[in-house]
């Protein structure tokens, strides 16, 4: 290899180089990716403001797969967002605000699913 590339010279192995780097980056653009976990949204409708716990939702939804605060509040994010370069991507989420007893305060449902 080492007489090869002496043969051929620097410009020889650059461009080897960037050949191999630009085939590397076009099989993963080709590609997607996920992020998060699948959950149900079928039971999103029985979720109520004022009266829904967090132990209604982890037997709703099971464990979220974000949690976080706003406000000084709890938050639970359950979500799936697929992405590809080429063809459409596909996400849904379910965020959940509840007040200091536990209790769900809010809640939104986004879905690009059809």
């Amino acid at each position: 290899m080492k007489n090869f590339l002496a043969k051929r010279g620097p410009r020889a192995f650059g461009f080897s180089s960037l050949l191999l780097v630009a085939s590397l980056a076009t099989t993963q653009l080709t590609g997607c990716f996920t992020v998060g976990q699948e959950f149900s949204p079928v039971r999103v409708p029985e979720i109520k403001v004022g009266q829904t716990r967090k132990q209604d939702i982890t037997e709703m939804f099971g464990t979220p797969w974000r949690t976080g605060m706003e406000d000084g509040k709890p938050t639970w994010t359950y979500g799936i967002y697929k992405y590809a370069l080429f063809g459409g991507n596909d996400s849904q989420d379910l965020l959940i605000r509840f007040d200091a007893q536990g209790v769900v305060r809010s809640y939104t449902f986004s879905s690009t699913r059809k």
